[in-house]
């Protein structure tokens, strides 16, 4: 049976509500703030409980506070999930009809694409088909600017990939609306975008980049763990996640 709600899970909804999503390392941070303010028991390896705590009184509003790793470094983030709106119409009340299917469109392109990525040339591009009311060079530019801003998108050197936020939130839409194009991760099973994929043609799973660090260090001659044939990528290092970093 779930324990009650007290002041410290009430605190640390409020602050999930105003970020929408945090670091695994600032959630904890957060959580011994929580129980020190208002005198509760702090136990360091009881963060998922607390926070299933709260899921268990979310639930009848349809909301939650789901984890989630990063595909860019390998962290974990919690998010808080709004479970009722599936799909892109969650974004309604702050975009307009037109914004939301140009996120559609790039959402198209970054799924569609063999590195998770979208260049904002392709974007752009993609502007010009739109059936709603289309929008000017320098507005798709000002809504891509809000997308990052607001933890849709991340952006780097032009290109664009689903962020953190995104993919969790996502998650059910984009298995349904891409299943014949999204594939999981063969580490974490989660879904897999900006990754490696095995070159023997009668396998071709796909691996995270930080799922490929992991799984590789320190081994000579990496071979996939699907066919055995030999992994031929350049294997990256394991990153040190940053504390109280925000994605």
């Amino acid at each position: 049976m779930s324990r009650q709600m007290g002041d410290s899970h009430r605190r640390f909804l409020q602050t999930m509500m105003v970020n929408g999503i945090v670091d695994e390392q600032g959630a904890r941070t957060l959580y011994q703030h929580c129980c020190e303010t208002h005198n509760t028991q702090y136990t360091p390896d009881k963060l998922d409980e607390f926070i299933d705590t709260i899921n268990s009184k979310l639930q009848p509003m349809f909301m939650q506070i789901r984890k989630g790793m990063s595909e860019d470094n390998g962290q974990q983030y919690y998010a808080l999930v709004n479970m009722a709106e599936t799909d892109v119409t969650r974004m309604s009340s702050d975009y307009a009809d037109n914004e939301l299917e140009l996120f559609r469109k790039t959402m198209d392109l970054i799924v569609g694409s063999e590195n998770g990525k979208a260049s904002s040339t392709d974007i752009l591009n993609s502007a010009d088909t739109m059936t709603s009311k289309k929008l000017k060079k320098s507005e798709t530019e000002h809504l891509l600017n809000r997308l990052v801003h607001d933890k849709w998108l991340s952006e780097k050197r032009g290109e664009y990939t689903l962020s953190t936020r995104c993919i969790i939130e996502m998650e059910p839409y984009i298995r349904t609306m891409y299943q014949d194009q999204v594939k999981v991760c063969q580490i974490c099973h989660n879904i897999a975008f900006q990754c490696q994929i095995c070159e023997n043609p009668t396998c071709g799973i796909k691996i995270h980049n930080p799922c490929v660090a992991r799984y590789f260090k320190g081994r000579s001659e990496p071979r996939c763990p699907a066919c055995d044939d030999f992994w031929p990528h350049e294997i990256p290092e394991v990153r040190r996640p940053k504390s109280q970093s925000r994605r």
